[in-house]
């Protein structure tokens, strides 16, 4: 008995949940309950039945509730119900996901195109560097940019230390990977704290050390290839 319940549970189907909508339903107005609804609806299809009794009995929620949904969804632009003539000519009533359709397709484009300007807005620093390099830089030399920039250091500290090393002659960023790893031990995150910190190394500095921020002998590992 129990055996053929189990197998009736497993024969009831599975709800598809595309993972882009899973990330990024809430961004598009919706809770999590009308989310849950919507889901069911589009694996449904595109165009089909208003049922109802046949969504509550589905979804184990009141018939009350399902209205509820359907006409949240509506106002916000998720779905139509519309009365159509069938192809044998009775008038029935249809629920018409093409609003949903065409607002994910909207969505979709406007996250791209967000994501291509988060990228492009880091052409600056990378065109910065190459011109206080006065070269080229590397894909390494990308990538490691980038990765300073996904630890949160921000494009106005990593030109400030560009600035430091190129001051001293350097033009290396792993001698800037290390003046950033040096001010962050200092709590360095902003062009003012950098001035204040220089105002402070100057003002307690021995007469006979360098302006460096960092030792130019320290730097003995070899973590990537510099590309001069």
């Amino acid at each position: 008995m129990k055996g053929s319940k189990l197998i009736e549970i497993f024969r009831d189907g599975n709800i598809v949940i595309p993972v882009f909508f899973l990330k990024n339903y809430k961004k598009m107005k919706l809770e999590l309950n009308e989310f849950i609804f919507l889901m069911y609806l589009y694996n449904c299809g595109n165009k089909f039945l208003f049922d109802p009794s046949k969504f509550s009995s589905d979804l184990n929620i009141d018939v009350t509730e399902v209205m509820n949904l359907i006409g949240i969804l509506t106002d916000k632009g998720f779905l139509k119900v519309e009365v159509l003539k069938n192809e044998k000519g009775y008038m029935e009533e249809l629920v018409i996901l093409d609003d949903f359709f065409n607002k994910t397709t909207i969505f979709t484009i406007g996250e791209i195109n967000n994501n291509e300007s988060k990228e492009n807005d880091n052409t600056f620093i990378f065109e910065f560097i190459e011109k206080e390099f006065g070269r080229t830089l590397s894909p390494t030399e990308l990538e490691i940019i980038k990765a300073w920039l996904d630890n949160d250091y921000s494009e106005e500290l990593i030109k400030e230390a560009v600035k430091e090393a190129v001051f001293n002659g350097v033009s290396k960023l792993r001698y800037i990977d290390k003046i950033l790893f040096e001010w962050s031990k200092k709590g360095i995150k902003t062009a003012k704290d950098v001035e204040e910190n220089r105002k402070t190394r100057n003002n307690t500095k021995d007469k006979n050390s360098g302006d460096s921020e960092v030792d130019l002998d320290a730097l003995e590992w070899n973590w990537f290839d510099d590309d001069e």
